[in-house]
């Protein structure tokens, strides 16, 4: 399979759960992949493993929330690939706190990695992918939590809220300015990770047990897996996407439907 033939996508929080999950599949379907993610151990290891799969893909260390990275990490990815064509705005954090529990640092943190990191990764793709000539398409991490409330995880919330609507700003943009740049955003519902394995701990609860109880509020009847959204991903990646921009992608197992 080549959906992803002569395409080059960079995967930031590449190095585990729905990023690792991304990367993979992306590089399974033809294209050139760069995960970027803090955890250089584990970006090397996802790295390996596409390579001894027959893909082609390398490492770059990225922190999302400095300018600086991502203009080396767009550099670098141009340099070794040629171009840039796609990018998923997946690294993200969480923690389990209300309005009145969060602090001003808490609140700073998780804005900064989960919007700003959105924000700047969008900015400079733009700038990267405008000239090509080519489709490109970025892909950003929104939530459910994006769209509807949850008490508990309130600068999450906000946070993903705010990359639903950058990511319809930024694609209104990219249209009126002529650009063949297409800008989405994914909404997942709970899937099973090391970022929602936190949650669960943040409740007071360990995740195998969080997972059980919060599946069943799924009328599909269980949480998801990092697979279920890289296919979301792969979509949106292809041209089989190219009239699609601005808009919201939601896999919940019917979360939001109730």
């Amino acid at each position: 399979m080549a959906r992803l033939k002569s395409k080059v996508a960079i995967v930031t929080g590449g190095a585990a759960g729905i990023g690792e999950a991304t990367s993979k599949l992306f590089a399974k379907e033809g294209a050139k992949v760069v995960v970027a993610d803090v955890n250089e151990s584990n970006g090397k290891r996802v790295v390996s493993e596409i390579i001894e799969n027959n893909g082609e893909a390398i490492f770059v260390k990225l922190d999302v929330t400095k300018k600086n990275e991502w203009e080396e990490a767009i550099s670098e990815s141009i340099k070794k690939f040629g171009k840039l064509n796609i990018l998923v705005n997946n690294a993200g954090i969480s923690f389990a706190k209300d309005i009145e529990e969060t602090t001003l640092e808490d609140w700073n943190k998780i804005m900064n990695v989960n919007a700003t990191g959105v924000f700047l990764g969008t900015k400079y793709a733009i700038k990267a992918m405008k000239d090509n000539g080519e489709r490109c398409s970025i892909i950003n991490r929104s939530s459910i939590d994006g769209q509807i409330a949850e008490a508990g995880l309130f600068g999450y919330c906000a946070s993903k809220g705010a990359v639903t609507i950058l990511t319809k700003s930024a694609a209104l943009s990219c249209g009126e300015k002529g650009y063949k740049i297409r800008v989405n955003s994914v909404h997942p519902g709970y899937v099973h990770t090391k970022l929602t394995e936190a949650e669960a701990r943040g409740y007071g609860l360990e995740p195998k047990e969080y997972f059980e109880k919060v599946g069943k509020l799924h009328p599909i009847g269980c949480i998801g897996e990092p697979i279920d959204i890289a296919y979301l991903d792969l979509f949106l990646a292809s041209d089989e996407s190219k009239w699609v921009t601005g808009s919201e992608f939601v896999a919940d197992g019917g979360w939001t439907a109730q």
